[in-house]
């Protein structure tokens, strides 16, 4: 058991915290609080319930998630990606359903955990994550134009068509007012960062367009016409529960379990390479789980870790779980004592936030990079993103995850023969005669989403202690785009450290592969070698240069 659930916090805590790094903790903790309450706000609204239950959100299950968590950075709350999930939750099954929902789907992940899977989700394919993450993006857009462009509409349907004919139909009760808001706060929350770095853009926007309307008295709709005034208590909530129904949640449970583990270590991830860690994948799990088991009995919704909140705390020089606790902290004291002010906010403003967010979200640089690449990759991303927008998230996931075993499979056994025709005898070669400072790694068989994460983590260990890193391909017959990004990645770090990375053997269709994903302009045309003879002698040339 300790090795399943080993938090973060009681390891750095018995190591000891220096009074400079705990004062930056606490500060960015106090700045990520502050870029998380319009968010916090937004999404709520967004998911169809009462502003207030996205801030008790990000109050109790972000400090469960930085207490309890494997990470030493990862800010867990409410984020977009929930949006689509719980709106559907909401609609179909009330708020007792939501209760139902997430507290299952917060078994589902400790469950997860117990079982160490934390390992085996990290394995989910690029073009599925990208895929699903730009569908959602899409919805989000499209829940927002009601609000940004002020239209009086009394019902939105669900579908994604169908809405955006009713939006199309409802043109005429445009609100001017409503447009110029929501292209001001879009204005605001991306330029603001070139006034200051300090005070987040969608904050500031918040502040400023609020007060100007109301001072000005200008005919918009705000949170109070739609919530009224919002609670700054929080009640415990049992819901009502069916037994003979529960089975109803089980799929939307899956689903949020699903999507918050793959969001939550995508996070986690990506805040390693930020600050050169490792995170516990299974700790940060059994942590999610516990975090969306206890807030919803508190008005919460699902929550997971914040891949922008995350990197803010990074940014601002967050290195242990005091920031994120501290920005709890934070968001709790401005609910109790300024968030009977945040009904003022117009919802034209929230809009602008949030179509910020679904612009970050998109991915689109991503997006457009895969369909660049192989057909297979091609397939896996626009069903899952298809699938998202026109049929229902959890299916596009289901589908995703199917078709990409399905054609891994396929892909294999296409080129089975080749790789046996085209291998070397299987001789084990000698390297003990080689210059001080070069390295070699030689990758043996595809460079794909199940195997990359291990080769990732051998090619940094190896390359960080080497001046020079030869890494022999002869044996890769493919790259898909999950293996592309994460090999991107790790050939940056170590360029970053000063290791000269030098490529040998790469066959004809892997070369067009890292064509396509600039990994040859990364690299060097010069610094990649058909045999292994020319790398080596290159790579003494450049030991002593």
């Amino acid at each position: 058991m300790e090795e399943l659930f080993r938090p973060k916090l009681f390891s750095i805590l018995k190591k000891g915290i220096s009074k400079k790094q705990l004062s930056k903790d606490i500060l960015s903790g106090i700045v990520v609080g502050i870029v998380a309450l319009p968010l916090a706000i937004a999404f709520a609204v967004a998911s169809g319930v009462s502003p207030e239950k996205g801030l008790i959100t990000a109050i109790i299950a972000g400090f469960i998630i930085s207490f309890l968590g494997g990470s030493r950075v990862q800010i867990g709350g409410p984020t977009g990606a929930f949006i689509v999930i719980v709106y559907g939750i909401v609609q179909n099954y009330g708020i007792d359903g939501l209760i139902i929902s997430t507290v299952l789907a917060g078994i589902m992940l400790v469950a997860f955990g117990l079982l160490k899977l934390g390992n085996l989700l990290k394995y989910i394919p690029h073009p599925l994550i990208v895929g699903f993450t730009s569908g959602i993006a899409l919805i989000i857009f499209s829940t927002q134009i009601k609000d940004a462009l002020g239209l009086e509409i009394d019902e939105i349907p669900s579908g994604f068509i169908s809405k955006w004919g009713v939006y199309f139909s409802n043109i005429n009760s445009l609100n001017v007012y409503a447009v110029v808001l929501t292209i001001a706060t879009i204005l605001i929350t991306i330029y603001a960062r070139k006034v200051t770095t300090k005070i987040p853009g969608s904050f500031l926007a918040i502040i400023l367009i609020t007060s100007v309307v109301q001072i000005a008295h200008l005919p918009v709709t705000t949170i109070e016409t739609f919530f009224g005034a919002i609670t700054n208590k929080f009640s415990f909530t049992i819901p009502s529960i069916d037994l003979n129904n529960l089975s109803y949640y089980f799929a939307p449970a899956l689903t949020i379990a699903l999507l918050g583990g793959i969001e939550s270590l995508l996070s986690a991830v990506v805040a390693d390479g930020m600050i050169s860690g490792n995170h516990r994948s299974n700790t940060e799990l059994i942590a999610q789980g516990i975090a969306n088991i206890f807030t919803p009995f508190f008005g919460g919704i699902p929550a997971t870790g914040a891949i922008a909140r995350t990197a803010t705390n990074v940014k601002n020089g967050g290195r242990t779980p005091i920031s994120g606790i501290v920005h709890s902290i934070t968001l709790l004291l401005i609910m109790l004592f300024f968030g009977k002010w945040a009904k003022l906010i117009p919802m034209s403003v929230l809009a602008g936030v949030l179509l910020v967010v679904a612009y970050n979200m998109s991915e689109w640089r991503t997006f457009r990079s895969i369909l660049k690449g192989s057909y297979f990759d091609v397939l896996v991303l626009l069903s899952t993103f298809f699938l998202t927008v026109l049929v229902d998230l959890t299916v596009a996931i289901e589908v995703g995850v199917v078709l990409s075993a399905l054609l891994f499979m396929k892909r294999m056994a296409d080129i089975s023969g080749k790789i046996q025709m085209g291998m070397d005898s299987d001789v084990l070669e000698d390297y003990s005669s080689l210059q001080k400072g070069i390295s070699i790694y030689e990758i043996s068989g595809p460079l794909f989403f199940a195997s990359v994460k291990q080769y990732s983590e051998v090619l940094k260990e190896t390359g960080i202690k080497s001046n020079v890193l030869i890494i022999r391909m002869r044996h890769v017959p493919f790259i898909d785009a999950t293996g592309l990004i994460n090999f991107k990645e790790v050939i940056k770090i170590l360029k970053s450290a000063g290791v000269t990375i030098v490529l040998s053997g790469v066959r004809e269709e892997v070369f067009v592969c890292l064509e396509k994903f600039k990994l040859v302009d990364l690299l060097g045309r010069s610094n990649i070698f058909d045999s292994f003879d020319k790398a080596l002698e290159a790579a003494k040339m450049k030991l002593k240069s």
